[in-house]
This record gives C-alpha cells, sequence and structure tokens, in this order.
C-alpha cells in the first residue's frame, strides 16, 4: 500500500482483503470495513487537513465511503497540499480559517450545530483540538468523562483488543475511571461484543493499599457489582500477563471469567497506557485505531506515524459509533 508521505501519489482504495489481512489472522480492521458496507458515509469535520498525510487520508476514507469530509482550515493551504498531491477537492465543501485554532473551534460549532457528524484531527496538534472539543461553554462535553479507546488487532491474540487511556487522561482518578470503563464497554457493543470482559490492569492482581492501581481496581469491580458501571464483566487488579493469558491466570491460581480472555485492558495511567499501546503496535505487530469518546460526536486522532489502513480503521470505528448513536437517539425519540 503506498504510505501518504509520498504526497505525488493519490491514496488509493485498498479491498477488505489485503496482505495485511494475511499477519492478522482474526481480521479485526477487515471485519470493520465490512461493518460499514451498507451504511451512508457520515459527514465529518477534518479539522486543519494542511499536509499531505491528513489531507490524503480523508480523502481515503471518502473514496472508500466512510466519511463526506467537510475540510475545515485555511483554504489556500488545503488546495496547495491538494494541488501537490493531485487531488480534485471539488466534491467536498471546504470551510475557510485563519489559522489552526479557528479551525477547532469552527469544527467543534459545526458538530454542536448537528452539519457534522463527526471530527476528525488534521495537522493541527492534539492539544489544540481537544482545548476547543473541552471547552466548558462551547465544547462538546457530555456528562461523562471525555476518554480514548484504542482497537487493537494483535496477531497472536485471539479476539479484537481495546486499551483504554493511553491518549487523554494522564491520571484519571476512580470516578473518571469509571466512565473511561463505561466509554469502552459501549464501544464494545457498538463492535459486536455484547458483553466484553474488562480487566483493569495493575503491577499484581491483588489489592495492595499501597498501590493505587489495585485500590482502585477493587473500587471499579465493587461499582460494577452495584451496577454503577454496566454491560460487561469486570475484573481486577489483574496484572497484564494474567489477563491476557489464561496459562498465566491458571498458574497463579486466579479464577475469573475475565482472566487471560480479556476483550478491555483499562490501564492506570497515560504512561502505562501509551507504552503498552506503543509496544504492542511495534514488538508484537499490533495494528491500531483509536476513537475519542464521551464528547457529542465521535473523535478521531490521527497521528502522522498512522498507516493509510490504521486511518481507515479509525474512520471506521468513527462511522459505526456515529450510526450507533443517530440510531440510539432515533429510538429514543420514539
Amino acid at each position: 500500500m503506498t504510505p501518504l508521505s509520498q504526497p505525488c501519489v493519490a491514496p488509493t482504495v485498498a479491498p477488505c482483503s489485503s496482505s495485511a489481512d494475511a499477519q492478522h489472522p482474526n481480521d479485526v480492521f477487515g471485519r470493520l470495513f465490512r461493518a460499514c458496507e451498507g451504511l451512508p458515509a457520515v459527514r465529518c469535520a477534518v479539522v486543519h487537513p494542511c499536509d499531505a498525510d491528513s489531507l490524503g487520508g480523508a480523502i481515503a476514507a471518502a473514496q472508500r465511503g466512510l466519511i463526506v469530509p467537510v475540510l475545515v482550515g485555511p483554504q489556500a493551504k488545503i488546495r496547495a497540499v491538494a494541488k501537490e498531491g493531485g487531488w480534485d477537492l471539488s466534491p467536498w465543501r471546504i470551510v475557510d480559517t485563519e489559522h489552526s485554532h479557528a479551525a477547532a473551534d469552527t469544527a467543534v460549532a459545526l458538530a454542536r450545530a448537528g452539519e457534522v457528524q463527526a471530527l476528525m484531527k488534521g495537522s493541527l496538534h492534539t492539544d489544540e483540538l481537544m482545548g476547543a472539543v473541552v471547552a466548558s461553554a462551547t465544547g462538546l462535553r457530555t456528562a461523562r468523562r471525555v476518554s480514548h479507546v484504542f482497537v487493537m488487532d494483535v496477531p497472536l491474540y485471539p479476539r479484537m483488543l481495546l486499551v483504554t487511556d493511553a491518549a487523554v487522561n494522564i491520571a484519571p482518578t476512580v470516578r473518571e475511571k469509571a466512565d473511561i470503563v463505561q466509554n469502552a464497554i459501549e464501544l464494545a457493543h457498538v463492535l459486536g461484543v455484547p458483553e466484553p470482559k474488562v480487566a483493569i490492569l495493575a503491577a499484581v492482581e491483588t489489592v495492595n493499599p499501597d498501590m493505587q492501581a489495585t485500590v482502585d481496581a477493587a473500587m471499579l469491580c465493587k461499582m460494577a457489582d452495584r451496577g454503577q458501571i454496566t454491560g460487561g464483566l469486570i475484573d481486577g487488579p489483574l496484572a497484564f500477563d494474567n489477563a491476557i493469558n489464561l496459562e498465566a491466570a491458571r498458574t497463579k491460581h486466579i479464577v475469573s471469567p475475565v482472566a487471560g480472555q480479556a476483550d478491555i485492558l483499562v490501564v492506570p495511567d497515560i504512561e502505562a497506557g501509551n507504552m503498552l499501546a506503543k509496544q504492542l503496535q511495534y514488538l508484537a505487530g499490533a495494528d491500531s485505531a483509536g476513537i475519542v469518546l464521551g464528547t457529542r460526536v465521535p473523535i478521531v486522532l490521527t497521528s502522522r506515524a498512522d498507516s493509510v489502513r490504521m486511518r481507515l480503521a479509525s474512520t471506521a470505528v468513527l462511522k459505526l459509533l456515529a450510526h450507533a448513536r443517530s440510531q440510539a437517539a432515533t429510538a429514543q425519540v420514539a
């Protein structure tokens, strides 16, 4: 697949089955793409797509039928990037702004007004976009804590794996972790896991009052017992090995419906989460897609290191989530 770092070559839409699928026997991303088939494209504000990676990624997602991009940013810069890449922007709306900060504010305003159903980060800094998203008076906050989930296809793990939160919350409190867990469970439902198994990670699998992560895990499990977190099976604290490996769990005599077969890994803080996600990607050959939850609309935070396949998979998650929310809102009104 041609990398987007070569702007002179237009991105092509790869079929669901590719050489990448052969390396990933679970075909997590292929299943995401197939789940999107037949669903209308989602109108998505692409915020400040002023480099080849971000603009080309949006165009590839549009070609795939995942989104109808609304390009928000300095029009002259966007058109210059398109010209260099040989891309025709005539099918899509461009909303001209002065700079990246204005692009973030404008995109959030479009989402608040219902003109777009999702946001996608372009070439601006993540803090710029998220600053506009979380603004108390003009942003996209909900009653739920904003969090991020990586959707990972790990070749040696026999199921889709969600990792949270590795990108937004630095050192979440147990109250904030409850929202992080609930956000991930609801995303798992949308992605076809009706009762996800949630492992609350720590360095050990026993509760130690001197290790806050283990105390938080115990509290989260009791909150689930009391119906404060719903929709999944939750256990913790669990160390990483006995969360994802049945033999490791059996060796440590852990009896749990979650141990060894987790669908969701909840990390103690952003440092642990970021290292875990990147280790899975760079050492275990995992593909990853990412989505921001707890906001009025789903948000994709792309990275310059993301491959075209990963960008498309993130957009597929965005599309499925946007349609699920639309259906839920319709049902609620009915």
